[in-house]
């Protein structure tokens, strides 16, 4: 089981849309959609999002995310009809950003809180520049290849402190670092006890790691520390040398 989400918008297929994209990267959790009214007109339900509340619970909590104020209104009310239980919350985050965020974070069997964290910070400043993935054909299709080149940022970095795993790897696979690769490494990180970067940005977020840009050919400096620091610099290790499956 994992948290899973719920997705409020005043369109039933922007919702759809998000729960679609967020599923391509975390197939193992329930995602919901509960776009526009009753009658398929634009708009928000109440009785969509306590259904959507009620298929979304698995045991584990359910994060909800919302597109514009009256979306919030409407979550709000369903939250307060079922005496606000504190295994659901309401995320205050980018909708398609903070869904893909959460998923990868449920993927990897985080707790409820940590998901709403992962949400709501899925554009801080390193992240943001995820956005720009929009403009590389087949960044999320896999359909085009990732640029190569320097865009993902220098790999050499200062020397790692004692008790830190490091190891330098070079992207082989055609995509690069695009988003399902990401959201492999993210998810499956997550799960582990330790403080990881790639390239200078948090290995457990999917966002930071698509931010990165990173084509085929890019360098990599991986650095870990913590209980699972070895465990997860091989994991990378061997994702990469694998062309994450794609060669």
């Amino acid at each position: 089981m994992s948290v899973g989400l719920v997705i409020v918008s005043h369109s039933a297929q922007l919702a759809a849309g998000v729960v679609e994209l967020a599923a391509q990267m975390a197939k193992e959790v329930t995602l919901v959609a509960a776009g526009g009214m009753d009658d398929g007109g634009i708009g928000t339900s109440l009785e969509k999002v306590m259904e959507a509340l009620e298929r979304a619970d698995t045991g584990d909590g359910v994060l909800v995310l919302t597109d514009l104020g009256s979306a919030v209104m409407t979550a709000e009310s369903a939250l307060e009809f079922l005496g606000n239980p504190e295994n659901i919350r309401l995320a205050n985050a980018a909708l398609v950003e903070g869904a893909v965020a959460a998923a990868v974070t449920a993927q990897g069997g985080a707790p409820l809180a940590a998901v709403q964290h992962a949400a709501e910070t899925a554009l801080t400043p390193g992240a943001a520049t995820a956005l720009e993935l929009g403009s590389v054909p087949g960044a999320l299709s896999g359909q085009g290849p990732m640029p190569a080149g320097p865009a993902a940022g220098p790999a050499a970095g200062p020397a790692a402190e004692p008790g830190t795993v490091t190891a330098q790897l070079t992207l082989i696979n055609p995509m690069g670092l695009h988003a399902r690769p990401a959201a492999v490494l993210a998810g499956e990180l997550g799960a582990m006890d330790v403080e990881i970067e790639i390239n200078g940005v948090d290995g457990q977020s999917v966002m930071m790691l698509m931010a990165l840009g990173a084509g085929q050919g890019t360098e990599l400096a991986v650095s870990a520390t913590g209980p699972d620091a070895q465990r997860a610099v091989e994991l990378v290790r061997s994702k990469v040398e694998a062309g994450f499956g794609e060669i």
